[in-house]
């Protein structure tokens, strides 16, 4: 291997970070800043910070981590030989960046053919970084530094849920959303990464949605698994290639609203 020894991945995973803040910030609320449309029907849009960023952290990674892959949101995969993959998505939440938003994150995951073991969700306007992996879950933020750990709710009724587009997907997606959505105590929309973050921090019990990639929910879960939560697909089970996913503060939460999505 020809790693920077001297630097663990999370420090790694910090310095790419640190590069995605630095090529971001100067771009958001800043009315210059425009977005393309990369699609045809509909609209998912892309900015100059979006490939920016990603092009920073793929800098870094060309030098203290050049044997392993990336997948990333803006340019095409590359692949290393060590059978260990940084998944990129340097701004989740683009709808929100370019509405002014600070719900949009960094998100940068660390994987192996197991699926994620190290994940950072970084807000760079807030300043608050969320890390997760084995051993290891804090927040960095304006409060200072504290460990990350999930609610102990176990009544849907008592549960706090997130979501980011009010449609969640197809027909048959929305209505497995709002199947658990009519038992919780409280519904939000449009929080993008942030949700993810907020399981992790103890603010709220559930986050559903559907229709991921992999790059959009893999360091989401390391950081969830770090804290004490749950990720899993509707079907209970691995989540990490995208799709629909459910996230929880716990195994007793995350089985009740299981069993709504799963109901015919």
């Amino acid at each position: 291997m020809t790693y920077s020894a001297n630097l663990s991945d999370l420090e790694v995973a910090r310095r790419l970070a640190d590069a995605a803040r630095e090529a971001i910030l100067p771009h958001f609320r800043n009315t210059a800043t425009t977005a393309d449309n990369k699609l045809d029907a509909g609209f998912d849009p892309v900015t100059v910070a979006d490939r920016a960023a990603e092009e920073a952290m793929r800098a870094v990674l060309a030098e203290l981590r050049p044997e392993d892959s990336i997948l990333g949101e803006e340019f095409a995969p590359t692949t290393g030989d060590s059978g260990r993959t940084w998944v990129l998505d340097p701004i989740d939440g683009t709808r929100g960046f370019i509405s002014g938003t600070p719900t949009w994150g960094v998100l940068i995951a660390l994987s192996d053919a197991n699926g994620p073991m190290l994940g950072v969700i970084d807000q760079p306007y807030i300043g608050e970084r969320f890390e997760g992996c084995r051993g290891h879950a804090q927040v960095i933020g304006p409060h200072g530094t504290r460990p990350l750990q999930t609610r102990k709710t176990n009544a849907l009724e008592d549960a706090i849920l997130f979501t980011t587009f009010p449609e969640v997907g197809t027909t048959e997606d929305r209505a497995g959303f709002e199947r658990v959505a009519r038992h919780v105590k409280l519904t939000r929309y449009g929080m993008d990464c942030y949700a993810y973050a907020l399981l992790a921090a103890g603010t709220v019990d559930l986050v559903i949605e559907a229709g991921l990639n992999a790059y959009d929910i893999q360091a989401p879960i390391a950081v969830i698994e770090a804290a004490g939560g749950i990720v899993t697909n509707w079907e209970g089970g691995a989540a990490h290639d995208g799709g629909r996913a459910l996230a929880a503060a716990n195994p007793e939460i995350h089985a009740a609203a299981l069993a709504l999505l799963q109901r015919a």
